[in-house]
């Protein structure tokens, strides 16, 4: 374990103190949170960062349910994160004794693995071997199956002891589970290669895949495959007659962005092949005919290709045209990652900004995307962001809106004792859920109650609230000024406000995806 995340509390003092003892020893990097919620989302971005698990430590009572956004955002996305929950013992349950609850099984499946071990038994072998089965669970190094585990502590009072030496370490070796990775022949059939969120490594392989046999990319933002000679507009052109000819979709990572993409795995005249190294796969069309490890595809005719990019070039031309020098939640999607390089680091938040950068412009080389697209909410956008960028030690941006944000602003607060990443905030404000406008509710005959139970404006005024947890704020009124601030060097902790209007967003959503209707 390289990270460890701690929220105070009475009942976790041992665990605290020890984290603490281990930071000073080098075993561990600490980070401190006072807010449970947003600690969880910390350790899943230090996670997805590291690409090893992480620990939270909590104390008991509410502070553990506070955990559970993280928690299923984290088994959704398989992404191992250790909750190392401090407990009262189990003679004071039911009892009404102060923060007692049943702890065990609070995250009913969607923890991989749990165990609970007690203060007044066992002995540094028994919880070794608990510690260690956690620890395969969270890796996946067995199932393949990565994800969050829970352990519970219960811890007697006296809570602080006299000062001992660690106790002997217990070596245990969990060899991984060995794979025989044998590549499945496809014929020549018109086939594109879907990348849906998936982490970097595996985006850049099925650039490479697509490249070497001519087949058309179409990757999400987080596919970290949306490079080079990957399709800009596939999510408007799968809907065009280009779209119905497909014979052949070969899917890798989690696809979840458009309905276009959900209905396209979902016909059953299109062959559906997953590639996956995992132990389970996604089949959210219930359409999958094929689940292998990898593939060896034929290559495809050079038309194929040239037809996705003389179509693509046709949509793309028409999109800019429709967006102009407007300042739109496209138009800013797409001067943030032309601002970024290939050694660009982008963490996205869910609902309109990650579909809008799913419309930018495709770079030659483009950033490294991440997102919680497990279950796609706005929880914890900016905690995870922290984490990024604290597990990277690199510069990170943010795009988000305005809801995100306000929903983790508690994300912000990084005390003084704590490490301070490099990171850049673009919170494009519509003051309130543009999406909702683009989707069924949106449509005129619910005009009546939209603004009060979808719309929901909040008239917060960003500026003292970015200022008061200690962040520097922007302001950008044009696409110019906005040019101009992501053109300067990220050197600490800075928020960029974009105001946009969604008074025209069902129409605008309505005219690019008449776009690609006679393609």
């Amino acid at each position: 374990m390289q990270h460890l995340v701690l929220c105070p509390g009475s009942r976790s003092a041992p665990l605290a103190l020890a984290a603490t003892e281990a930071a000073s020893l080098g075993r561990v990097e600490l980070h401190v949170r006072v807010d449970e919620r947003s600690a969880g989302f910390l350790a899943l971005g230090l996670a997805k960062a590291t690409g090893v698990p992480v620990a939270v430590i909590t104390t008991s009572g509410t502070a553990v349910g506070n955990l559970m956004p993280a928690v299923m955002e984290a088994s959704h996305s398989g992404v191992g994160l250790v909750v190392l929950s401090a407990d009262r013992p189990e003679s004071l349950l039911h009892t009404g004794a102060n923060q007692a609850t049943d702890q065990v099984g609070m995250f009913g499946s969607f923890v991989r693995a749990e165990s609970r071990i007690s203060g007044a038994a066992g002995n540094s072998a028994a919880w070794s071997h608990q510690v260690v089965r956690l620890w395969a669970a969270a890796t996946g190094i067995r199932s393949r199956r990565p994800g969050p585990v829970q352990l519970n502590l219960a811890l007697s009072v006296p809570l602080i002891a006299e000062d001992s030496p660690w106790p002997a370490v217990v070596s245990r070796s969990v060899a991984e589970l060995p794979v025989k990775v044998v590549a499945e022949p496809l014929d020549g059939r018109r086939t594109v290669l879907l990348v849906g969120d998936c982490p970097p490594e595996e985006g850049r392989g099925a650039v490479e895949l697509g490249a070497r046999h001519g087949i058309p990319v179409l990757s999400e933002p987080s596919g970290n495959a949306r490079s080079g000679a990957a399709i800009r507009c596939y999510r408007l052109l799968l809907e065009s007659p280009l779209g119905q000819e497909i014979e052949r979709v070969v899917v890798v990572g989690h696809p979840t962005l458009s309905r276009p993409v959900t209905r396209l795995l979902g016909r059953t005249d299109v062959e559906i092949v997953v590639v996956t190294a995992a132990a389970d796969w996604h089949d959210p069309g219930l359409a999958v005919d094929r689940v292998v490890s990898a593939v060896d595809p034929a290559d495809q005719d050079p038309a194929w290709l040239a037809g996705w990019h003389e179509a693509d070039t046709r949509v793309s031309q028409g999109l800019d045209a429709l967006l102009g020098d407007r300042l739109t939640g496209p138009s800013v999607a797409s001067m943030v990652v032309a601002s970024m390089g290939e050694s660009g680091v982008l963490v996205v938040g869910s609902s309109n900004p990650i579909r809008d950068l799913d419309l930018a412009p495709v770079p030659e080389q483009g950033p490294v995307v991440h997102a919680n697209r497990g279950l796609a909410g706005i929880d914890g956008t900016v905690s995870t962001a922290v984490g990024i960028a604290v597990g990277l030690g690199r510069p990170v941006t943010a795009l988000m809106g305005d809801l995100t944000f306000l929903h983790d602003v508690g994300g912000l607060l990084v005390g003084p004792l704590e490490q301070r990443p490099r990171m850049r905030v673009v919170m494009v404000n519509d003051d309130g859920g543009s999406i909702f406008h683009t989707l069924e509710q949106g449509a005129p005959a619910y005009a009546d109650s939209f603004e009060r139970v979808f719309g929901t404006p909040t008239g917060v005024r960003l500026q003292p609230v970015v200022e008061g947890y200690g962040w520097a704020y922007r302001r950008a009124e044009t696409l110019s000024e906005l040019r101009s601030l992501l053109a300067q060097e990220c050197t600490g902790l800075e928020v960029i406000e974009v105001p946009v209007s969604r008074d025209d967003r069902r129409e605008l959503d309505h005219q690019i995806r008449g776009l690609a209707q006679e393609t």
